[in-house]
């Protein structure tokens, strides 16, 4: 009888630990953790970099479960294209894991309570800001990736609203600080989509996804103009400082980092590969949060 027991309670446990990991994968938790992190940020920087622990809990599981919920309902919404793609093929409603109906219970209770977590913890406009990201991300950004390149310019505008969230939860409304995070997230996004849109480029086109580059668009003109936004994103850098919100030494480590993203972007328009491409995606990575950090530093310090 116990061996039986042990059995059953070993395979219950299992069972259990795979239906968390689809789970976390259903909800993307790294780039979920991404996302929310953007927003903590915010929240800090509204506070004038002061601690609050509460906050910064309430503000990281309300973010957190209202952007799993918009990556949950993006695979409810793409199973059919992401079995046709190497690297999404193993997600558990597009391998059949997880079924339709479950997912979008579980995309609806996550939005739900995260909105809720917003709303009763800090203020309607933050919960409304949670709301529209998800709304513009699931809805109308993930159908334009099959009808043209202008989902990336779409797919910007939610990506840059969690720092707006994060501004709005500890302020109480919108400022021009808010919107220059916000403008800094909106254009980083391009030459970085662009980058990951050139390593997968050929998988993207195989399921339908009508993506810049295409295949045939990886080439000096698609680096030129990842080179391009990255200079406009260094000048934005240079603007709190002018308007007297950042001091110089924000200014230097924002435009250390800027050197660095624009080495990787110079790179690739110089060799067009897909090694360079890599870079530019690993540096746009780095700069963001370091970045970020570099603001927070600067109001704390």
């Amino acid at each position: 009888m116990s061996v039986s027991l042990n059995i059953n309670s070993g395979r219950i446990f299992t069972l259990l630990k795979d239906k968390v990991k689809d789970y976390a994968m259903l909800m993307k938790y790294r780039l979920n953790l991404t996302v929310v992190f953007s927003a903590v940020i915010g929240y800090w920087l509204a506070l004038g970099g002061q601690f609050n622990a509460a906050g910064l809990f309430w503000l990281t599981l309300g973010g957190f479960l209202v952007t799993g919920a918009a990556n949950a309902i993006n695979q409810v919404l793409e199973k059919d294209y992401d079995k046709l793609m190497k690297r999404t093929q193993l997600r558990p409603v597009a391998s059949g894991r997880m079924g339709v109906t479950e997912g979008l219970l579980v995309a609806g209770i996550s939005a739900t309570a995260g909105a809720l977590v917003l709303f009763y913890f800090f203020n309607s406009l933050a919960a409304f800001l949670g709301i529209l990201s998800l709304l513009l991300y699931a809805f109308v950004y993930t159908p334009l990736k099959r009808i043209g390149s202008v989902a990336v310019a779409v797919g910007a505008i939610p990506g840059a609203l969690p720092p707006l969230i994060g501004w709005a939860a500890g302020y109480g409304a919108l400022s021009y600080e808010a919107y220059l995070l916000f403008s800094i997230q909106f254009i980083w996004q391009f030459p970085h989509f662009w980058a990951i849109g050139w390593l997968g480029s050929e998988e993207y086109a195989k399921a339908g996804y009508k993506l810049h580059p295409a295949p045939d668009e990886r080439n000096e003109k698609t680096a030129l103009r990842m080179v391009v936004y990255i200079l406009f994103l260094v000048m934005l850098t240079i603007y709190p400082v002018m308007l007297g919100i950042a001091s110089y030494y924000f200014l230097a480590a924002g435009l250390l980092l800027g050197i660095g993203f624009l080495y990787a972007g110079i790179r690739l328009l110089l060799n067009c590969n897909q090694q360079n491409a890599l870079g530019v995606m690993l540096a746009s990575i780095l700069y963001l949060p370091l970045l970020q950090i570099a603001m927070l530093a600067d109001v704390i310090f």
